[in-house]
């Protein structure tokens, strides 16, 4: 599967409207009561980027973009401004946002992910876009030096420690992450007077499985 590690302009980004999608398979018994199941483990999210768009110059940056992606074709980076930290939106990235693991003394490699939980229920989003600056990990309470004693690969979201974690001990992270998505449509049907107007283009995108 084709991808460019390129984030499609975050001041575009800004305006959209979406959110994660989930899957249900519901079948109601003679009983009435229900068996319900999913064949998704992971949810998967859709935006409309046409929202975003406030300006001529706007649709231009849009075009280029998709022309470049060739529409469908290629996948790309996606800022969700609703959810891209690992911490709560009205706090600061700290290194023990998110517990990533735990060190057995010879595991090196853990992925990101963000954990959201409610109630006893909890559900692991593995990241797989971090960006590049923002990742912050610690272990055992203590922050480690990127490049000295760990490096992320930001096109998978892996950590990887130069000496394995002790065993038993907590490996935390925290970080910024973007959503790896595409283009869900083959066409962008624009105008000039009719976005003059206030009418926004239906510019579809959906996140993919990388």
């Amino acid at each position: 599967m084709g991808f460019h590690d390129v984030r499609f302009p975050a001041n575009l980004s800004f305006g959209s409207v979406g959110g994660p999608e989930r899957r249900a398979e519901v079948v109601t018994l003679a009983n009435g009561f229900e068996e319900r199941n999913t064949p998704w483990a992971h949810s998967r999210r859709r935006y409309d980027a046409g929202l975003g768009m406030r300006s001529l110059d706007d649709l231009e940056a849009l075009i280029a973009f998709f022309e470049a992606r060739q529409g469908q074709v290629y996948g790309f980076r996606w800022k969700d401004w609703s959810d891209y930290k690992s911490c709560p939106a009205s706090k600061e990235i700290s290194f023990d946002d998110q517990v990533i693991g735990s060190g057995d003394g010879d595991t090196t490699v853990f992925r990101l992910h963000k954990r959201y939980a409610s109630g006893e229920a909890a559900y692991l989003r593995p990241i797989y876009k971090p960006v590049f600056g923002t990742v912050r990990v610690g272990v055992q309470g203590q922050e480690l030096q990127e490049g000295i004693h760990w490096s992320i690969a930001t096109d998978t979201g892996l950590v990887t420690f130069e000496t394995p974690p002790e065993e038993g001990v907590q490996v935390t992270a925290g970080f910024e992450f973007d959503v790896p998505v595409r283009f869900d449509t083959d066409r962008i049907a624009t105008s000039v007077a009719s976005f003059q107007a206030g009418e926004a283009p239906n510019v579809p995108v959906v996140e993919v499985r990388v």
